[in-house]
């Protein structure tokens, strides 16, 4: 095989041209966000930069990118740190719950999670119900320790007590 035939072979996708592109979303089976990929001309242009997918790759939009990719990274770092810190100051923390129960320590009802935002929240935390999740249902007098969803793979644990009345 000559270099020219190994050339056409690379840039020839079933006998059409091809153009490289930066994804701007993910798009299945193609690609995801921020990837530098080759394909098909009339995919690119009549489809992905079309509806906003990928733009045409460049040696300036290539910059670009490789400038926003360095910001997402510093940001994500920045994130990170912010979320630790957090984790460590709610895991200082202790909520405590005064509740109506039976003799037997059972509570009448269970506390939840939207009480339990609204109890950071005069803490001044602001964490959406929909991050905290409750293993067990605090439904019995003790101590309970919820997980906080602080951010993408960083859990915090809240120490929850319930007292009766």
């Amino acid at each position: 095989m000559t270099m020219i035939e190994k050339y056409c072979i690379i840039y020839t996708v079933k006998g059409g041209i091809v153009m490289k592109v930066i994804f701007l979303k993910d798009v299945k089976k193609q690609g995801k966000k921020n990837e530098i990929k080759e394909v098909s001309d009339g995919y690119a242009t009549n489809f992905l930069i079309k509806n906003g997918l990928a733009v045409k790759y460049t040696e300036s939009s290539g910059k670009i990118l490789s400038n926003q990719i360095a910001n997402d990274k510093k940001l994500e770092e920045k994130n990170i740190k912010t979320a630790n810190e957090l984790k460590e100051k709610i895991e200082k923390e202790k909520i405590v719950f005064v509740v109506k129960s039976s003799k037997e320590g059972k509570v009448f009802g269970s506390v939840s999670s939207k009480q339990i935002s609204e109890e950071l929240a005069k803490l001044g935390y602001d964490i959406s119900k929909k991050k905290i999740m409750i293993s067990e249902p605090l439904a019995a007098i003790g101590t309970f320790y919820v997980n906080i969803e602080l951010y993408k793979k960083i859990n915090g644990r809240l120490r929850v007590e319930l007292v009766k009345e």
